[in-house]
């Protein structure tokens, strides 16, 4: 009976789907309920609550420190998509292009730093942009009579640091997502394009750029969401959550130091919500932008 019923052509679409439903329900839509429900709260260490309405949020509002996170998260973001979204795709058809030699050499050499451990690789930028006359940047710069400079504790050479560690370690897998929609376009319109007299930048505006586009689509959306959801790498390039003058600290960053190092869940998970809403609403408005929710013809 149990074994028809599990093979009946009705039921067993369920069975398939269901595991994936169990997972969604309990790993994302049970947790966000539960992070919706405390941020109107105030959780005091005993775990005791107290309803407090939207007294969380107000306090945001005049956050100062929590409105430097959002503006170095929402800096951190755009400057990430004007590197990791460009570059990426001119390497990708640099190295789809039939003449190149050793592709293969460079799209693993390009991908290997994603495979790195993040704390390995925020340690190693972390002494690499080190204040010290020995560190790998300042020995550079030194070459050229360059005063040392302390990168990690002004807010522009800061962010330097942190996009050179975003930069190596997502470049290769961006390039990797270019590649792969390079593939699909077919070789014959770059063929007639050539018969036609085009040149190699008209073939990339008129031909590669509009058929990536729901590559780039797919890249803008996870990058837009990386972007905002940094954390790890601000908190390893120094060494912990305290950045001078909190010129490192993210959304996140600040999430982490309330709810974890300050136990104030409540309030935590307060910018948990304005975090998922701010990346929501920017992906939508980028979606839209984009047309992908425009009815075809």
């Amino acid at each position: 009976m149990i074994k028809r019923f599990l093979y009946s052509q009705k039921v067993a679409p369920y069975v398939f789907v269901l595991p994936f439903i169990l997972v969604f329900l309990i790993f994302w839509v049970y947790p966000l309920g539960s992070s919706v429900t405390m941020s109107f709260q105030k959780i005091t260490l005993g775990q005791e609550t107290e309803w407090i309405g939207l007294d969380n949020y107000t306090k945001l509002l005049g956050d100062k420190i929590f409105l430097k996170s959002v503006m170095n998260s929402a800096v951190y973001m755009l400057c990430t998509l004007l590197i990791l979204i460009p570059l990426p795709m001119l390497l990708a058809v640099l190295i789809n292009n039939k003449f190149m030699w050793g592709r293969e050499f460079f799209k693993s050499s390009l991908f290997f730093p994603a495979l790195t451990s993040v704390v390995v690789a925020g340690t190693v930028f972390r002494l690499m942009f080190g204040e010290m006359d020995g560190s790998l940047i300042n020995s550079f710069l030194g070459w050229f009579g360059i005063e040392p400079v302390k990168f990690l504790k002004g807010q522009v050479t800061g962010f330097i640091a942190l996009l050179a560690l975003a930069t190596w370690r997502w470049l290769g897998v961006n390039m990797l997502y270019f590649l792969s929609g390079l593939k699909s376009i077919p070789d014959d319109y770059y063929e007639a394009a050539s018969i036609d007299g085009a040149s190699a930048w008209q073939k990339f505006r008129m031909i590669t750029m509009p058929l990536l586009k729901p590559t780039t689509i797919y890249v803008l959306t996870i990058s837009i969401y990386a972007g905002l959801a940094m954390f790890i790498e601000s908190l390893m390039l120094w060494n912990g959550n305290n950045s001078p003058k909190n010129i490192g600290l993210t959304i996140v960053g600040y999430l982490y130091r309330q709810g974890i190092e300050k136990s104030n869940l409540g309030y935590a998970a307060a910018v948990g919500i304005v975090l998922l809403v701010l990346a929501m609403t920017i992906n939508m408005i980028q979606l839209a932008f984009s047309g992908l929710f425009k009815k075809e013809d």
